[in-house]
């Protein structure tokens, strides 16, 4: 099976706050954010002393931060700080800053089933361009960890809400794991596990998504092979977990029973309605602005058009629109841009979700933002099956608040 269940490992803490961290590709032009993560676990059993957050990859020391969680992990695991969950699946609900209820299934997926690159046909799919410079520096962390915690999550596009939907009105029947207030007001977190009756019917209708006849018939399609997982979000997560099974393979430490070919992974719904398509917008740094607005209007013109966007800088905003775009979609036409704008001038691009931050990190002279539209998230799965992975960045499945927080565990490495 491509999704399966895992060997779970939850903390036996009962400080859930403290443990549980935002995922690590979040914040990361607001350092305050994770100042404050450090401050509350400090001296505490938490998920911060076992992540590298990205904010970090960048800066001197970085090598020695990587070995302290790799020390962590072991020591963790050592002190029997966690319960095991055999061949489990967890059913989780989130209820976001907003109120909303998120619901998911934790469980692992097999990275036999995944590829990222673009044009692929397996049954997990990457939903963005994968930028392969980015899979070294998180693969350095991953090589020596003997665990992982997922921030993946990847969507099924079940319009009937039967399956997820169908399990979560049956926690009466579960074992419930942890339910606790996530830190930095980022809501609230429930798990439960998912008893034999409802794991069997939970594998049973994955297996009808993967059925190639009905998929075609779905999509208006003729492919040889169904899309029955979409990633969306965690996409270099997942990327570096599929390197890293790769080389322990290469390295003849990885066989097809290794934890090694698994990666843990939350399962949502598309449909869920929780789950807004959010733009993530853009801020170009260390740039002069004005001649990173002399350089776009010679591609663009002022005002509204087919691919329209706002351009944010410390003299206030305009929309400007593509005269010739050099994408289908305009995320694809200003990230073509911003790519050769930085080469030919450089400065440095970082992915913003939420307007006011943009505007804010726009303010100071030396920046430019560009404030993108959201795509419909009911085009997503024909989009990635009729032409394959969409730009790096396009969308976002909520604010950074919002994003899936490190709570479970996992091996990966048994030798360690």
């Amino acid at each position: 099976m491509t999704f399966k269940s895992a060997d779970i490992l939850i903390p036996k803490t009962r400080d859930f706050t403290s443990w549980s961290v935002v995922a690590c590709d979040q914040y990361t032009s607001e350092p305050k954010y994770w100042e404050e993560v450090e401050k509350i676990a400090e001296g505490k059993i938490s998920a911060y002393h076992l992540i590298l957050p990205e904010i970090y990859l960048e800066e001197s020391g970085v090598d020695e931060r990587i070995k302290k969680v790799n020390e962590t992990m072991t020591k963790y695991c050592s002190d029997n700080i966690f319960a095991e969950y055999p061949n489990a699946y967890f059913y989780i609900e989130r209820i976001q800053r907003n109120g909303k209820v998120r619901r998911g299934i934790v469980g692992a997926v097999d990275l036999e089933d995944y590829e990222y690159t673009k044009g692929s046909k397996s049954a997990v799919r990457a939903t963005e361009g994968t930028v392969v410079e980015r899979i070294p520096p998180r693969l350095k962390v991953r090589m020596n960890a003997k665990l992982e915690l997922p921030h993946v999550m990847l969507l099924i596009d079940d319009r009937k809400k039967c399956i997820i939907e169908e399990i979560g009105k049956h926690t009466s029947d579960f074992e419930k794991v942890y339910d606790f207030d996530l830190m930095q007001n980022s809501g609230h977190l429930t798990g439960w596990l998912i008893n034999d009756e409802w794991s069997a019917y939970l594998e049973d209708e994955l297996e009808k998504l993967a059925d190639l006849d009905a998929f075609n018939e779905k999509y208006d399609v003729s492919e040889s092979a169904p899309l029955t997982f979409a990633v969306g979000d965690g996409n270099h997560s997942l990327a570096t977990a599929k390197e890293y099974y790769n080389e322990m393979k290469k390295l003849g430490r990885a066989d097809e029973n290794s934890p090694a070919r698994y990666a843990l992974a939350e399962l949502v719904n598309l449909h869920d309605e929780s789950l807004v398509f959010e733009a993530i917008h853009r801020v170009i740094f260390d740039i002069d602005e004005d001649n990173f607005e002399k350089e776009l209007s010679t591609i663009c013109n002022e005002g509204k058009g087919e691919q329209s966007f706002v351009l944010v800088t410390s003299k206030g905003e305009k929309i400007y629109s593509f005269t010739s775009p050099t994408a289908n979609l305009t995320v694809g036409s200003i990230q073509n841009f911003i790519d050769s704008y930085i080469k030919k001038f450089g400065g440095r691009v970082d992915y913003i979700h939420g307007d006011d931050v943009v505007k804010e990190l726009s303010s100071k002279g030396n920046a430019c933002g560009i404030i993108l539209d959201a795509m419909d998230k009911n085009d997503l799965f024909k989009t990635v099956i009729i032409d394959g992975a969409l730009p790096r960045k396009t969308f976002s499945m909520g604010d950074a608040c919002d994003k899936r927080f490190y709570n479970e565990a996992r091996i990966i490495n048994t030798n360690i």
